[in-house]
């Protein structure tokens, strides 16, 4: 079997596991009417979640029009396929530095009317400390960063870099927003260096 058949069943059978696992869970959200009413006035953000949290948040937010950047590694393949069958537009590469082909593809889905989603901790880590690459895109665009986590009642996680998470069956699902934050800048370069202040946004909203 060829590797690119490999990848094909892999993401079949991750695809229908996700699904089955995920129709199960019982999903909570808090504090997300400013998003709401962002959408309705048809702003657009860019969530900011970290990469462990991105099972429940991937399935939190399908079929809602968002582009997100998935790193260009073989295990991003997987990570990406099984996003667009959940009905996101994804972008590959690392987001890390502002002039990267991934940040610029992003840009671009913002422009043309997505919303934007990036893992500032990825996609290898270290795990929890925010890469400028959605600051710059938030200034280049006006789009907001929408901080957002996920708890989960029952879990597992892996022994990966950032202890990637994922709800048991029948799980309680907590996704909480934290407020809205625009990146107010001169120039990139200040905007890179509000990442610590986005870092601390985002550490704020209760996750796992």
């Amino acid at each position: 079997m060829t590797d690119a058949r490999k990848v094909r069943w892999i993401v079949r059978l991750g695809v229908w596991l996700i699904r089955a696992l995920a129709s199960t869970w019982r999903m909570e959200t808090i504090g997300g009417e400013p998003l709401a009413e962002a959408r309705r006035a048809g702003e657009r953000v860019i969530f900011a979640l970290w990469h462990g949290e991105l099972l429940p948040l991937l399935w939190h937010q399908r079929g809602e029009n968002v582009a997100i950047v998935i790193s260009d590694h073989r295990d991003g393949e997987i990570i990406a396929r099984i996003a667009e069958s959940l009905g996101y537009a994804t972008v590959r590469g690392s987001s890390s530095k502002g002039g990267s082909r991934a940040l610029i593809g992003l840009m671009r889905e913002i422009t043309a009317g997505r919303d934007g989603a990036i893992t500032p901790d990825g996609p290898r880590g270290p795990a929890r400390v925010f890469a400028p690459g959605a600051a710059i895109a938030a200034f280049r665009t006006g789009a907001r960063i929408a901080p957002i986590r996920a708890q989960a009642s029952r879990s597992w996680r892996l022994r990966s870099w950032d202890r990637f998470l994922i709800p048991k069956p029948f799980a309680r699902v907590r996704v909480s927003f934290g407020p809205l934050t625009p990146v107010n800048a001169a120039s990139a370069r200040d905007a890179a260096e509000q990442a610590a202040h986005l870092q601390a946004v985002l550490d704020a909203v209760p996750g796992s």
